[in-house]
């Protein structure tokens, strides 16, 4: 700015004779130059506090307010969630916790009836048979974009509560690639703080039964040509249960010993996790949740003895007779 401010003025400004014989005009020169300098000076600052000022009102960063520590036990705040989802807002709910949870277990074990219970609940999301579909099992990329989809709340099915859910999860069958990939989901489990809920039968013979029937009904859609895994009339119950299968008395024990397996071998890969094991005999027998009473619309097809449901029950009997299966032919489990 000096060198501009000189490059204005002739040489003969700065000549020493013309100075001496007009002081006045140095003095003048002086002056200019301090408040060129000064307007200068000022312009810079009053611009830097503009630009301060501007930016701390246009770009007001918002704190959220962090939420009340839970009143749990240290244990188990690894297992508390507050996701925020994108298809939605949880609004006042955001503090409210979420636990995610997984139902393990095997077709026609009473899977469908306890999810039922679950959702009776205004604050529980079991989100169904979600890897039924099997490009959502196709490898552990699409099961991880799943399972991360439905534990940050944005899954959406009949089933989800939205803003004010306190546990989601879904059902997952062993056969659905649970087993297949266990090693890299326990760690997702346990990264993600997900409780494994192991639900199976203790009579294995009865889910035999409850199998071969379900399979028949798809094929021969006794419902008005509709096919239905659970009904909610005694009516249609009953029109499914008018189907007796035959079993293969040959392969019996080696098919229930199968079950049996699979079974442990589930437990044996999760047994890392926070899980429960749970089987829907003792569950029916104690309908009675602590805090809340749930229902289902659920009604039970195979009723009664097993003699009734079973083409060739005397060839049943003969095999099983003796073998560590035999409490299986009774109406109600015995140990």
């Amino acid at each position: 700015m000096a060198d501009d401010l000189c490059s204005s003025f002739t040489k003969d400004c700065f000549n020493l004779k013309s100075v001496k014989k007009s002081p006045l005009v140095l003095r003048m020169i002086v002056l200019v130059f301090a408040m060129v300098c000064g307007v200068y000076i000022c312009s810079i600052c009053l611009k830097q506090i503009g630009t301060q000022t501007t930016a701390g009102f246009l770009n007001v960063q918002v704190v959220n307010r962090p939420c009340a520590e839970p009143a749990v036990e240290p244990w188990e705040i690894p297992y508390l969630h507050y996701p925020k989802p994108k298809t939605f807002s949880r609004t006042e709910c955001a503090c409210n916790p979420v636990r995610n949870f997984a139902i393990l277990s095997m077709q026609r074990s009473g899977s469908g009836w306890f999810e039922t219970l679950l959702n009776n609940h205004t604050n529980i999301s079991s989100n169904g048979e979600i890897f039924s579909v099997k490009i959502r099992r196709r490898n552990v990329s699409t099961i991880f974009e799943t399972l991360d989809k439905i534990y940050n709340l944005d899954w959406l099915s009949s089933a989800s509560k939205n803003e004010c859910t306190a546990a989601v999860g879904l059902k997952w069958m062993l056969n659905q690639g649970l087993m297949q990939h266990h090693k890299e989901i326990v760690d997702y489990f346990k990264t993600n703080g997900v409780s494994a809920i192991f639900l199976f039968r203790r009579n294995l013979l009865r889910r035999m039964i409850s199998v071969l029937a379900n399979s028949y009904d798809r094929d021969n859609k006794l419902l008005n040509g509709t096919h239905k895994s659970h009904v909610h009339s005694p009516h249609e119950a009953e029109i499914l249960a008018s189907y007796k299968p035959t079993l293969n008395a040959t392969l019996l024990i080696k098919d229930l010993k199968q079950v049996q397996d699979t079974t442990a071998k589930a437990l044996e890969y999760f047994k890392s996790t926070r899980h429960i094991v749970l089987y829907y005999e003792d569950i029916v027998k104690n309908r009675t949740v602590p805090y809340r009473e749930l229902k289902s619309r659920q009604v039970k097809i195979h009723k009664g003895s097993l003699s009734s449901q079973v083409q060739n029950w005397d060839d049943v009997q003969k095999t099983l007779k003796g073998t560590e299966y035999e409490s299986f032919l009774h109406a109600d489990y015995r140990k």
